[in-house]
């Protein structure tokens, strides 16, 4: 059994946010003092959760990532991931975090089933880390340092370039993760809610910095198993792979093979839409299985296309901390 969009899709992959806080505040995702978030209860719980994934795995989803919000904020969260990953069907979990709080939490997401990280990181330089994310960089580098020696990977690096904030450190990036076998990926800005629209002011295409770093590096085309949407070169001599990803420059929507569950049970079926479906008033009304699953059939027959980023710009309102990036 397989989820096939109208535009002959297959939904292999869902982003489960499982909460829509953080323990940051990145300029380019959530206001300063923002404190809207959604209250516990509004949460699916554990036994929701594990309930909508495996109707997912029973339906040929194969791939799940834990996102947030930081994701790590959600109390045991290790607990989840372990029953998740045991689950029919599903035959990889990974998590997407900003490592503030990896540390101490890496040996149990290990031994849950968790096997590849994706970690937010702008800067390696202290000052900047405070005045893009008003967080502290060694809590990151403490948790990245964690994971490694904890035999995680891939470990991705995920770099959101911004012109004049930090592309002057791509090359900088580059060396970090040559040194410590990291995967690094290039991210452009995306119009989504009040910061995400205030940060496109900074975008910067990412061929620009594809053929900036070709003058230094002989780049090779590579690939990295996922179900993302990055683009691979790898530097020649080494094992270093290089993501790019291009929702604007060079969109990806045609091989879209996923979609987004929000912390309070909304599907969200493309990012840059507003198309969503929610499943929480159905799964407290005590929907059978059957009918969760053909809730799930309806959903992803009203999945978009694509996304309108560059003709209609603020049209998503909601922060990209709602559905997990």
């Amino acid at each position: 059994m397989s989820l096939i969009d109208p535009h002959g899709r297959h939904i292999e992959y869902v982003r489960l946010s499982v909460t829509d806080r953080c323990d940051l505040r990145c300029r380019y995702c959530m206001p300063e003092g923002f404190r809207d978030f959604d209250t516990p209860e509004d949460w699916l719980t554990f036994d929701e959760l594990e309930r909508v994934i495996g109707a997912f795995g029973r339906l040929g989803t194969r791939r799940i990532r834990l996102t947030g919000g930081e994701p790590l904020v959600r109390r045991d969260l290790p607990a989840l991931a372990a029953r998740l990953a045991a689950l029919p069907g599903i035959e990889d979990l990974s998590l997407s975090t900003n490592a503030t709080r990896l540390a101490r939490e890496a040996a149990a997401l290990r031994a849950a089933g968790v096997r590849r990280l994706n970690v937010s990181l702008d800067t390696l330089r202290p000052e900047r880390f405070r005045e893009i994310t008003r967080g502290k960089l060694d809590k990151v580098l403490d948790g990245l340092m964690a994971a490694k020696a904890e035999g995680f990977a891939p470990i991705k690096i995920n770099m959101v370039v911004m012109a004049g904030v930090n592309d002057d450190e791509v090359e900088d990036m580059v060396g970090f993760c040559l040194e410590h076998g990291f995967t690094l990926r290039f991210i452009e800005t995306m119009p989504m809610g009040e910061t995400g629209q205030s940060a496109s002011r900074r975008y910067i295409s990412l061929q620009t910095i594809k053929r900036r770093l070709a003058e230094r590096y002989e780049l090779l085309p590579g690939t990295m198993p996922g179900g993302g949407p990055a683009r691979y070169v790898q530097v020649a001599g080494t094992d270093l792979r290089i993501g790019f990803i291009t929702p604007l420059s060079q969109h990806f929507c045609e091989t879209c093979n996923r979609v987004r569950l929000s912390a309070d049970g909304t599907l969200y079926l493309c990012l840059g839409q507003d198309d969503q479906y929610p499943l929480r008033p159905l799964l407290r009304a005590g929907i059978s299985d059957t009918e969760l699953e053909d809730h799930l059939r309806a959903a992803i027959a009203r999945k978009p296309e694509r996304h309108e980023f560059r003709e209609k710009p603020g049209q998503v309102v909601r922060f990209m901390s709602m559905t997990g990036g």
